[in-house]
């Protein structure tokens, strides 16, 4: 079981410029409704629907919050190593783009649980892809998330 974390701002701050923050609902490449930075679904569990009224920068962030902390506590069930802070902030940013069932079944989380790091590393860019067509966002996303990933791999968060 992985040691307990929060996200912190380096979670955020992969996840803010890549969803980008949009006050009203939209479809995201997926064709999914979005609103926010990227949220599919709201504290309640209610799915957005394009028919939502738009929402407030605060109340978007406060709803990145906790979809990414909700995304942070369903990784921590699923990865059976400890994690640096890097680590679990960059699988953060990934789950919250994927989706925590694509995580669950991926070699990215395979390569984790048997301690493998640095493989586990060169999954990330093996995600670029939305609707099977590859996406130039989603090659610099990868990137830095397994640039935040490799990032003091060697010491362990507190």
């Amino acid at each position: 079981m992985s040691n307990f974390m929060r996200p912190t701002e380096n979670a955020f701050g992969l996840i803010r410029p890549w969803e980008t923050f949009k006050s009203y609902p939209y479809l995201c490449p997926a064709k999914v409704p979005t609103i926010g930075f990227g949220s599919t679904y709201y504290k309640d569990g209610t799915k957005v629907k394009l028919s939502d009224k738009p929402i407030s920068l605060e109340a978007a962030e406060s709803l990145m919050d906790f979809v990414a902390t909700e995304m942070g506590n369903q990784i921590y069930e699923l990865v059976e190593v400890i994690l640096t802070q890097n680590q679990f902030d960059a699988l953060v940013s990934f789950v919250y783009n994927v989706g925590i069932s694509a995580f669950a079944g991926s070699r990215l989380l395979k390569k984790i649980n048997a301690g493998l790091m640095d493989e586990a590393a060169l999954e990330f860019p093996k995600w670029n892809k939305s609707k099977g067509k590859i996406l130039g966002g989603l090659i610099k996303r990868r990137a830095q998330e397994m640039e935040l990933f490799l990032e003091n791999a060697n010491s362990m968060a507190a």
